[in-house]
Protein backbone atom coordinates (compact mmCIF):
# COMPACT_ATOMS: atom_id res chain seq x y z
CA UNK A 1 0.00 0.00 0.00
CA UNK A 2 1.01 3.31 -1.34
CA UNK A 3 1.78 5.58 2.35
CA UNK A 4 3.23 9.27 2.04
CA UNK A 5 4.15 11.10 5.04
CA UNK A 6 3.42 14.61 4.50
CA UNK A 7 3.33 18.64 6.14
CA UNK A 8 1.96 21.23 5.03
CA UNK A 9 2.47 24.60 6.13
CA UNK A 10 -0.70 26.73 5.88
CA UNK A 11 -0.41 29.76 3.98
CA UNK A 12 -1.52 32.57 6.46
CA UNK A 13 -2.84 32.76 9.86
CA UNK A 14 -5.35 30.24 11.77
CA UNK A 15 -8.21 31.84 13.28
CA UNK A 16 -9.51 30.43 16.30
CA UNK A 17 -12.45 30.52 18.05
CA UNK A 18 -10.91 31.97 20.84
CA UNK A 19 -10.47 35.36 18.68
CA UNK A 20 -6.62 34.67 18.25
CA UNK A 21 -4.96 33.80 15.32
CA UNK A 22 -2.06 30.67 14.94
CA UNK A 23 0.28 31.78 12.74
CA UNK A 24 2.88 29.39 11.28
CA UNK A 25 0.68 26.52 11.50
CA UNK A 26 2.04 23.06 9.90
CA UNK A 27 -0.39 20.40 9.72
CA UNK A 28 1.37 16.53 9.41
CA UNK A 29 -0.46 14.16 7.86
CA UNK A 30 -0.43 10.49 5.90
CA UNK A 31 -2.10 9.44 2.48
CA UNK A 32 -2.46 6.10 1.50
CA UNK A 33 -3.77 5.10 -2.00
CA UNK A 34 -4.12 7.43 -4.72
CA UNK A 35 -5.74 10.65 -5.57
CA UNK A 36 -8.79 10.22 -8.70
CA UNK A 37 -7.75 12.87 -11.50
CA UNK A 38 -11.04 14.35 -10.77
CA UNK A 39 -10.24 13.85 -6.82
CA UNK A 40 -13.71 12.89 -6.12
CA UNK A 41 -12.74 9.87 -3.87
CA UNK A 42 -10.95 11.43 -0.71
CA UNK A 43 -11.46 9.74 2.82
CA UNK A 44 -10.64 12.39 5.31
CA UNK A 45 -10.20 10.19 8.98
CA UNK A 46 -10.51 11.92 11.74
CA UNK A 47 -8.17 10.67 15.01
CA UNK A 48 -9.48 10.36 18.87
CA UNK A 49 -7.56 12.08 21.33
CA UNK A 50 -4.53 9.87 21.77
CA UNK A 51 -4.31 9.09 18.22
CA UNK A 52 -2.34 10.55 15.53
CA UNK A 53 -2.06 10.54 11.52
CA UNK A 54 -0.65 7.00 11.49
CA UNK A 55 -3.99 5.37 11.01
CA UNK A 56 -2.46 2.30 9.13
CA UNK A 57 1.43 2.95 8.99
CA UNK A 58 3.83 1.62 11.65
CA UNK A 59 4.09 4.16 14.38
CA UNK A 60 7.36 6.11 14.03
CA UNK A 61 8.53 5.76 17.93
CA UNK A 62 6.53 2.56 19.51
CA UNK A 63 6.87 0.59 16.12
CA UNK A 64 3.06 -0.55 16.28
CA UNK A 65 1.10 -1.11 13.26
CA UNK A 66 -1.31 1.53 12.61
CA UNK A 67 -4.25 2.19 15.10
CA UNK A 68 -7.12 1.45 12.20
CA UNK A 69 -4.77 -1.45 10.29
CA UNK A 70 -7.51 -3.32 10.63
CA UNK A 71 -9.94 -1.19 8.66
CA UNK A 72 -7.88 1.00 6.40
CA UNK A 73 -6.09 -0.78 3.45
CA UNK A 74 -6.69 -2.66 0.19
CA UNK A 75 -9.55 -4.74 0.04
CA UNK A 76 -10.58 -3.50 3.79
CA UNK A 77 -13.47 -1.54 4.68
CA UNK A 78 -12.10 1.49 3.50
CA UNK A 79 -10.57 0.61 0.75
CA UNK A 80 -7.27 2.32 -0.30
CA UNK A 81 -7.39 0.27 -4.01
CA UNK A 82 -10.34 2.22 -4.30
CA UNK A 83 -10.38 5.60 -2.31
CA UNK A 84 -7.08 8.53 -1.44
CA UNK A 85 -7.45 8.52 2.53
CA UNK A 86 -5.61 11.05 4.28
CA UNK A 87 -5.30 11.83 8.14
CA UNK A 88 -3.76 14.40 9.60
CA UNK A 89 -2.54 14.89 12.99
CA UNK A 90 -4.53 17.47 14.91
CA UNK A 91 -3.29 20.70 16.04
CA UNK A 92 -2.25 21.29 19.77
CA UNK A 93 -0.88 17.56 19.57
CA UNK A 94 2.50 16.41 19.13
CA UNK A 95 3.27 14.93 16.53
CA UNK A 96 4.34 17.12 13.55
CA UNK A 97 1.28 19.47 14.07
CA UNK A 98 1.70 22.67 15.42
CA UNK A 99 1.02 22.52 19.36
CA UNK A 100 2.17 23.29 22.78
CA UNK A 101 5.50 21.67 22.15
CA UNK A 102 5.92 23.24 18.71
CA UNK A 103 8.24 25.91 18.83
CA UNK A 104 6.36 29.61 19.43
CA UNK A 105 7.41 32.89 16.80
CA UNK A 106 10.74 33.51 19.35
CA UNK A 107 11.97 30.04 18.82
CA UNK A 108 10.95 28.56 22.14
CA UNK A 109 8.30 26.21 22.50
CA UNK A 110 4.75 27.45 23.22
CA UNK A 111 4.26 25.60 26.76
CA UNK A 112 2.03 27.19 27.74
CA UNK A 113 1.86 29.81 25.48
CA UNK A 114 -0.13 27.97 22.98
CA UNK A 115 -3.71 29.17 23.02
CA UNK A 116 -6.27 27.03 23.73
CA UNK A 117 -8.45 25.21 20.99
CA UNK A 118 -11.44 23.76 19.96
CA UNK A 119 -12.75 20.85 17.94
CA UNK A 120 -13.74 23.30 15.17
CA UNK A 121 -10.65 24.78 15.32
CA UNK A 122 -9.07 21.44 14.39
CA UNK A 123 -11.62 21.26 11.91
CA UNK A 124 -10.75 24.23 10.77
CA UNK A 125 -6.99 23.48 9.86
CA UNK A 126 -8.03 20.39 8.65
CA UNK A 127 -10.16 21.91 6.21
CA UNK A 128 -6.98 24.61 5.49
CA UNK A 129 -5.24 21.41 4.78
CA UNK A 130 -8.15 20.12 2.30
CA UNK A 131 -8.12 23.41 0.67
CA UNK A 132 -3.77 23.02 -0.18
CA UNK A 133 -4.44 19.70 -1.50
CA UNK A 134 -7.51 21.13 -4.00
CA UNK A 135 -9.88 19.18 -2.68
CA UNK A 136 -13.01 20.76 -2.65
CA UNK A 137 -15.70 17.91 -1.31
CA UNK A 138 -15.18 14.89 0.29
CA UNK A 139 -16.50 11.17 -0.59
CA UNK A 140 -16.58 10.90 3.07
CA UNK A 141 -15.73 12.06 6.91
CA UNK A 142 -14.85 9.69 9.15
CA UNK A 143 -13.99 9.43 13.00
CA UNK A 144 -14.27 7.92 15.89
CA UNK A 145 -14.32 9.32 19.03
CA UNK A 146 -13.08 12.80 19.24
CA UNK A 147 -12.87 12.04 15.05
CA UNK A 148 -16.66 11.57 15.44
CA UNK A 149 -16.73 14.93 17.15
CA UNK A 150 -14.52 16.68 13.99
CA UNK A 151 -16.93 14.66 11.92
CA UNK A 152 -19.69 16.52 13.19
CA UNK A 153 -18.57 19.30 13.16
CA UNK A 154 -17.16 19.37 9.52
CA UNK A 155 -20.86 18.70 8.46
CA UNK A 156 -22.12 21.10 10.73
CA UNK A 157 -20.03 24.26 10.08
CA UNK A 158 -18.74 22.96 6.42
CA UNK A 159 -21.44 21.55 4.82
CA UNK A 160 -20.41 21.53 1.52
CA UNK A 161 -17.45 19.34 2.43
CA UNK A 162 -18.28 16.13 2.86
CA UNK A 163 -20.73 13.58 0.62
CA UNK A 164 -20.91 11.45 3.50
CA UNK A 165 -20.55 12.00 7.20
CA UNK A 166 -19.62 8.44 9.55
CA UNK A 167 -19.73 9.05 13.36
CA UNK A 168 -18.84 6.45 15.29
CA UNK A 169 -19.10 6.25 19.65
CA UNK A 170 -19.06 9.84 19.84
CA UNK A 171 -21.21 12.67 20.82
CA UNK A 172 -22.27 16.48 19.90
CA UNK A 173 -21.13 17.99 22.86
CA UNK A 174 -19.17 16.94 25.89
CA UNK A 175 -21.32 15.96 29.13
CA UNK A 176 -20.46 17.09 32.51
CA UNK A 177 -19.27 12.87 33.75
CA UNK A 178 -17.06 13.89 30.56
CA UNK A 179 -15.65 16.64 31.55
CA UNK A 180 -15.28 15.65 35.38
CA UNK A 181 -13.01 12.71 33.89
CA UNK A 182 -10.63 14.86 31.89
CA UNK A 183 -10.17 17.31 34.95
CA UNK A 184 -8.70 14.07 37.18
CA UNK A 185 -6.41 13.69 34.28
CA UNK A 186 -5.16 17.66 33.65
CA UNK A 187 -4.84 18.39 37.44
CA UNK A 188 -2.64 14.74 37.83
CA UNK A 189 -0.39 16.25 35.17
CA UNK A 190 -0.34 19.70 36.27
CA UNK A 191 0.16 18.44 40.04
CA UNK A 192 3.64 16.69 38.96
CA UNK A 193 6.28 18.72 40.21
CA UNK A 194 7.99 18.00 36.59
CA UNK A 195 5.03 20.00 34.94
CA UNK A 196 6.88 23.40 35.85
CA UNK A 197 3.71 25.51 34.94
CA UNK A 198 4.63 23.95 31.31
CA UNK A 199 8.14 25.07 30.96
CA UNK A 200 9.27 21.98 31.12
CA UNK A 201 10.63 20.93 27.55
CA UNK A 202 14.29 22.52 27.94
CA UNK A 203 14.85 20.78 31.40
CA UNK A 204 15.03 17.50 30.08
CA UNK A 205 12.30 15.96 33.24
CA UNK A 206 8.82 15.79 31.44
CA UNK A 207 6.15 15.33 33.82
CA UNK A 208 5.92 11.69 32.96
CA UNK A 209 4.17 10.58 36.20
CA UNK A 210 1.33 13.25 36.22
CA UNK A 211 0.98 12.25 32.54
CA UNK A 212 0.71 7.96 33.61
CA UNK A 213 -1.98 8.96 35.59
CA UNK A 214 -4.07 10.66 33.57
CA UNK A 215 -3.79 7.91 30.83
CA UNK A 216 -4.65 5.46 33.40
CA UNK A 217 -7.90 6.83 34.36
CA UNK A 218 -8.97 8.02 30.87
CA UNK A 219 -7.91 4.13 29.83
CA UNK A 220 -10.60 3.14 32.18
CA UNK A 221 -13.20 5.14 30.41
CA UNK A 222 -12.57 3.56 27.15
CA UNK A 223 -13.31 0.15 28.84
CA UNK A 224 -16.21 -1.44 29.71
CA UNK A 225 -16.89 -3.69 33.45
CA UNK A 226 -17.92 -6.72 31.30
CA UNK A 227 -14.58 -6.72 29.35
CA UNK A 228 -12.32 -6.17 32.20
CA UNK A 229 -13.86 -8.77 34.48
CA UNK A 230 -13.33 -10.88 31.39
CA UNK A 231 -9.79 -9.93 30.53
CA UNK A 232 -8.45 -9.43 34.42
CA UNK A 233 -10.68 -10.42 37.13
CA UNK A 234 -9.69 -10.47 40.26
CA UNK A 235 -6.39 -12.45 39.03
CA UNK A 236 -3.01 -11.65 40.81
CA UNK A 237 -0.09 -10.33 38.58
CA UNK A 238 2.59 -13.11 38.80
CA UNK A 239 1.97 -14.32 42.25
CA UNK A 240 0.25 -16.81 44.27
CA UNK A 241 -0.80 -14.83 47.02
CA UNK A 242 -1.74 -10.51 47.90
CA UNK A 243 2.13 -8.75 49.31
CA UNK A 244 -0.14 -6.89 51.20
CA UNK A 245 1.53 -3.68 50.42
CA UNK A 246 1.40 -1.53 47.49
CA UNK A 247 2.82 -3.12 44.84
CA UNK A 248 0.81 -4.15 41.67
CA UNK A 249 -1.01 -7.24 42.98
CA UNK A 250 -3.74 -7.49 40.91
CA UNK A 251 -3.51 -7.87 36.87
CA UNK A 252 -5.68 -4.97 35.85
CA UNK A 253 -3.21 -2.69 38.24
CA UNK A 254 -0.20 -4.03 36.54
CA UNK A 255 -2.08 -3.38 33.02
CA UNK A 256 -2.93 0.31 33.57
CA UNK A 257 0.20 1.05 34.86
CA UNK A 258 1.98 -0.51 31.64
CA UNK A 259 -0.60 1.50 29.45
CA UNK A 260 0.11 5.13 31.66
CA UNK A 261 3.75 4.39 31.40
CA UNK A 262 3.84 3.23 27.77
CA UNK A 263 1.52 6.32 27.05
CA UNK A 264 4.61 9.12 28.35
CA UNK A 265 6.79 7.24 25.61
CA UNK A 266 5.05 9.28 22.56
CA UNK A 267 2.38 12.03 23.96
CA UNK A 268 3.37 15.52 25.29
CA UNK A 269 1.41 16.09 28.54
CA UNK A 270 0.93 19.82 27.41
CA UNK A 271 -0.75 18.37 24.54
CA UNK A 272 -3.09 16.27 26.67
CA UNK A 273 -4.33 19.32 28.65
CA UNK A 274 -5.37 20.99 25.26
CA UNK A 275 -6.78 18.57 23.41
CA UNK A 276 -8.88 17.08 26.71
CA UNK A 277 -10.09 21.08 27.33
CA UNK A 278 -10.99 21.07 23.59
CA UNK A 279 -13.47 18.17 23.74
CA UNK A 280 -14.79 19.97 26.95
CA UNK A 281 -15.73 22.64 24.99
CA UNK A 282 -17.12 21.05 22.53
CA UNK A 283 -21.06 22.00 21.95
CA UNK A 284 -22.34 21.57 18.68
CA UNK A 285 -25.99 23.38 19.51
CA UNK A 286 -23.84 25.80 21.62
CA UNK A 287 -21.74 26.87 18.23
CA UNK A 288 -24.83 27.51 16.60
CA UNK A 289 -27.25 29.88 18.80
CA UNK A 290 -25.34 31.02 21.86
CA UNK A 291 -24.98 29.30 25.39
CA UNK A 292 -29.23 27.77 26.02
CA UNK A 293 -30.33 29.07 22.86
CA UNK A 294 -28.95 26.81 20.04
CA UNK A 295 -30.30 23.78 18.83
CA UNK A 296 -28.50 20.58 17.41
CA UNK A 297 -30.90 20.40 14.06
CA UNK A 298 -30.25 24.22 13.31
CA UNK A 299 -26.69 23.47 13.45
CA UNK A 300 -27.26 20.24 10.66
CA UNK A 301 -29.88 22.98 8.72
CA UNK A 302 -27.80 23.53 6.04
CA UNK A 303 -25.65 20.10 5.24
CA UNK A 304 -25.99 17.84 1.89
CA UNK A 305 -24.24 14.88 3.51
CA UNK A 306 -25.93 11.52 3.88
CA UNK A 307 -24.94 10.73 7.98
CA UNK A 308 -24.32 7.23 9.22
CA UNK A 309 -24.47 7.23 13.17
CA UNK A 310 -22.61 3.73 15.16
CA UNK A 311 -22.78 3.64 18.96
CA UNK A 312 -21.90 0.57 21.01
CA UNK A 313 -23.97 -0.73 23.59
CA UNK A 314 -21.28 -1.51 26.18
CA UNK A 315 -20.07 1.89 25.61
CA UNK A 316 -20.50 3.97 29.03
CA UNK A 317 -17.99 7.01 27.93
CA UNK A 318 -20.35 8.24 24.91
CA UNK A 319 -23.05 5.78 24.98
CA UNK A 320 -26.17 5.15 22.55
CA UNK A 321 -28.63 7.75 23.79
CA UNK A 322 -25.72 10.17 22.60
CA UNK A 323 -26.00 8.91 19.35
CA UNK A 324 -29.74 9.03 19.43
CA UNK A 325 -29.52 12.51 20.14
CA UNK A 326 -27.26 13.47 16.88
CA UNK A 327 -29.73 10.99 15.10
CA UNK A 328 -33.05 12.46 16.30
CA UNK A 329 -31.01 16.35 15.30
CA UNK A 330 -30.58 15.09 11.63
CA UNK A 331 -33.86 13.74 11.52
CA UNK A 332 -35.14 17.17 12.23
CA UNK A 333 -33.30 18.74 10.28
CA UNK A 334 -34.62 16.98 7.35
CA UNK A 335 -30.85 14.99 6.53
CA UNK A 336 -30.70 11.58 5.37
CA UNK A 337 -29.18 9.31 8.21
CA UNK A 338 -28.94 6.07 9.52
CA UNK A 339 -28.10 4.41 13.17
CA UNK A 340 -27.40 1.15 14.22
CA UNK A 341 -25.91 0.00 17.67
CA UNK A 342 -23.39 -3.09 17.51
CA UNK A 343 -23.30 -5.28 20.15
CA UNK A 344 -19.64 -5.62 21.55
CA UNK A 345 -17.79 -6.12 24.69
CA UNK A 346 -15.32 -3.93 24.59
CA UNK A 347 -16.84 -0.39 25.60
CA UNK A 348 -15.56 2.85 24.45
CA UNK A 349 -12.54 1.31 22.42
CA UNK A 350 -15.09 -0.98 20.54
CA UNK A 351 -14.31 1.03 17.16
CA UNK A 352 -11.11 0.35 17.29
CA UNK A 353 -11.41 -3.27 17.86
CA UNK A 354 -12.53 -6.24 16.31
CA UNK A 355 -15.60 -6.17 15.39
CA UNK A 356 -17.19 -7.43 12.26
CA UNK A 357 -20.00 -5.97 12.15
CA UNK A 358 -18.69 -2.66 12.04
CA UNK A 359 -16.58 -3.39 9.19
CA UNK A 360 -19.48 -4.32 7.16
CA UNK A 361 -21.34 -1.08 8.23
CA UNK A 362 -18.22 1.10 7.39
CA UNK A 363 -17.96 -0.60 3.94
CA UNK A 364 -21.74 -0.41 3.08
CA UNK A 365 -21.84 3.14 4.04
CA UNK A 366 -18.29 4.04 1.78
CA UNK A 367 -19.51 2.16 -1.26
CA UNK A 368 -23.57 2.87 -0.80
Amino acid sequence: MATHSQSYALPSDLPLDSGQALSGVEIAYETYGELAADKSNAILICHALTGDQYVASTHPITGKPGWWERMVGPGLPIDTDRFHVICANVIGSCMGSTGPASDGPDGKPYGMRFPVITIRDMVRAAVALLDGLGIDRLHAVVGGSMGGMQALSLAANWPERAERVLAIATTARHSAQNIAFHEVGRQAIMADPNWQAGDYYAGGNSPDDGLAVARMAAHITYLSEEGLTEKFGRRLQDRDSKTFGFDADFQVESYLRYQGSGFTRRFDANSYLYITRAMDYFDIAEEHGGPGNGTLADAFAGTTARFCVVSFDSDWLYPTAESRHVVHALNAAGAPVSFVELSAPFGHDSFLLDVPALDRVVKGFLDG
